[in-house]
């Protein structure tokens, strides 16, 4: 008897996921090739939008430009660029980007950890050494996260984005940072 109970229960599970297969499911709203045809337009546009920190200084002095830090909230809030407004870029959504940015002409400076060096806590570099296969040396990928997000701001409608593209020692006088870890050094120093 429980041998015909399982066997009948096998048949029933077998026969349901036939026909589940058979159901038209919708598909993930995820397209690689939209992907790859927008990486195809914005790459020629980013080139000519890379600039030095000497450049990025200066727009960011314009009241009306905005810089965007994309980096996590946690990282955000301990260090920032001075100025910089905060949008993880796993929250960007059309609707997300306009409470903070509103008119999509809006000049816009970004930056990533891999702008930084000499930080490694608050700006860890963005990279992966990948191991060589036989026919291969050994080489590392820089991950940043500037390409993303310049590459979906253009996918939402932003087009008047800079990135800096610039390598600055965290010791540069030229940068002013801002965030709680910045209010604990001076705390620190003015109690030493």
């Amino acid at each position: 008897m429980k041998t015909t109970i399982m066997l009948l229960a096998m048949t029933l599970l077998m026969c349901s996921t036939s026909e589940t297969q058979k159901l038209d499911v919708p598909k993930a709203k995820v397209s690689y090739t939209d992907f790859e045809d927008l990486v195809k337009v914005v790459k020629s546009h980013r080139e000519k939008r890379l600039i030095r920190f000497e450049e990025f200084s200066k727009k960011s002095n314009d009241p009306n430009v905005i810089i965007l830090d994309t980096r996590s909230k946690d990282m955000y809030d301990k260090k920032h660029v001075k100025g910089a407004v905060h949008l993880n870029f796993s929250d960007f959504t059309q609707s997300n980007l306009a409470k903070i940015i509103p008119d999509t002409n809006t000049t816009i400076l970004i930056y990533c950890n891999n702008n930084f060096d000499g930080d490694p806590i608050y700006f860890m570099s963005k990279t992966a050494i990948q191991l060589p296969s036989e026919e291969e040396k050994k080489k590392t990928l820089s991950l940043a996260l500037n390409i993303p997000t310049y590459i979906n701001l253009y996918g939402y409608g932003y087009k008047n984005v800079y990135e800096l593209d610039e390598l600055i020692s965290f010791f540069d006088q030229r940068i002013t940072y801002e965030g709680t870890s910045i209010n604990q050094e001076i705390t620190t120093i003015k109690n030493n």
